[in-house]
């Protein structure tokens, strides 16, 4: 696997408590998101590099950038739909870019904007952006929230078709750490840290919390 990896315990120690922030694992140049899927998708996903076969381009796809979030959705690769685990690896060039053109996926969760705002960026974005309380691994919800990222249109297009540098299959992973759950001293998950945003103005739009 080449996802990197850490103890959980340590890094949970080192993770703000509360507020919004983006945890992924990052360098300098890449960020890993996860996404799961059916069998099939995952399966023409990991083979070819890209997104097709049964995946559909014409709904909404979200990404999440915390493998922990990825894994209370998806019940640590267990629901109907969501038995496999993705680790897709992209260029921060792009991600940033997502991160720009955000909106919101309600008007109360959009501040700056007006109503009229809200709805003229909602209508010409094809980014959604959404806070959830994050999760501990048990599923417990957290003070922290956690960040998903919804594509769509040429957007999505792009991410699934042109962006992606590679495609890693994590289920095995997964499915080994689940057995850690009642014994959090031995889990372990890819190695996370808040995601560096310097731009002020996209900040402000994501309403991260200054750390």
């Amino acid at each position: 696997m080449n996802l990197r990896t850490e103890p959980y315990a340590p890094q949970a120690a080192r993770w703000p408590e509360q507020g919004k922030h983006i945890l992924s694992q990052s360098d300098a140049e890449h960020i890993v998101v996860y996404q799961a899927y059916r069998p099939e998708i995952a399966k023409y996903a990991v083979e070819t590099g890209r997104f097709g076969g049964g995946f559909s381009f014409t709904r909404m796809s979200w990404i999440k950038p915390n493998f922990l979030w990825m894994m209370s959705r998806s019940g640590w690769a267990s629901k109907d739909g969501q038995t496999h685990v993705l680790a897709l690896t992209l260029p921060r060039v792009h991600f940033d870019s997502l991160l720009r053109d955000a909106v919101a996926s309600s008007a109360t969760a959009a501040p700056h904007l007006t109503a009229d705002e809200w709805k003229e960026a909602v209508a010409t974005s094809n980014v959604r952006l959404q806070w959830d309380p994050d999760n501990a691994p048990d599923g417990r919800p957290l003070a922290r929230r956690a960040l998903q990222l919804g594509l769509r249109g040429e957007t999505l297009r792009r991410f699934g078709d042109e962006w992606l540098v590679s495609v890693e299959d994590v289920t095995a992973f997964v499915h080994e750490q689940r057995g850690n759950l009642d014994r959090l001293e031995r889990l372990v998950t890819p190695a996370e840290d808040v995601y560096p945003v310097s731009d002020p103005g996209t900040r402000q739009r994501l309403g991260l919390t200054p750390e």
